[in-house]
């Protein structure tokens, strides 16, 4: 999500400043996505230059609110109307680390599948009590966004599961002098010979 297109959708609700702003979206993400004020005043100086949103006079507190534009309304709307393409989503870390580990010399990567297993159920683990801890109605829309983090965690789950059997199967060509290659550990090579003994 953008949160360009997230404060827009909040603007759409009615007139706010970037401290309510920045306190409707966290509300909206159940806290899963922290804002810093930065941000919020960043992205609506981007959107004020870009005609989708304006600002309002001042309170007499000195806190000046924003309202949507027609602009900002069709933005919002195209938004709203487009599906997200897997492209438009941040590359995956993860997946990127595992292959570079899999190819640097001295990297155990069946410790890092494991160190990053432990980290996602832990993780899954307190999503899931984060989702379990209200049932109010009003809290819908971040129980969704707690659902979205459960079945992502699910699937790198599954994913990583994946990997270590790969990983079990995997037997890369022999380096240099017969040494094992990059990402497999050096007492594969002794096992290895061993075995051909």
């Amino acid at each position: 999500m953008s949160i360009r297109h997230g404060l827009l959708a909040l603007l759409e609700r009615g007139q706010m400043y970037g401290y309510q702003l920045r306190a409707a979206f966290e509300e909206s993400t159940g806290s899963t996505w922290p804002l810093n004020i930065g941000q919020v005043y960043t992205t609506l100086s981007r959107l004020e230059r870009d005609g989708l949103v304006r600002p309002l006079p001042e309170s007499e507190a000195g806190q000046r609110p924003y309202e949507i534009t027609d602009a900002g309304r069709a933005d919002l709307a195209l938004w709203f109307a487009t599906p997200i393409s897997r492209t438009d989503r941040p590359r995956d870390e993860l997946a990127i680390k595992l292959a570079l580990a899999l190819t640097t010399p001295g990297v155990d990567v069946r410790a890092v599948v494991q160190t990053q297993r432990t980290a996602t159920m832990r993780a899954l683990q307190e999503f899931t009590r984060l989702k379990y801890a209200s049932d109010r109605p009003e809290d819908l829309p971040w129980r969704l966004v707690l659902d979205a983090m459960v079945f992502q965690a699910e699937a790198e789950i599954r994913w990583l599961d994946h990997c270590e059997t790969s990983l079990v199967r995997h037997r890369p060509a022999p380096g240099p002098g017969g040494r094992a290659g990059p990402g497999r550990p050096a007492e594969a090579d002794r096992d290895g010979e061993e075995a051909r003994r």
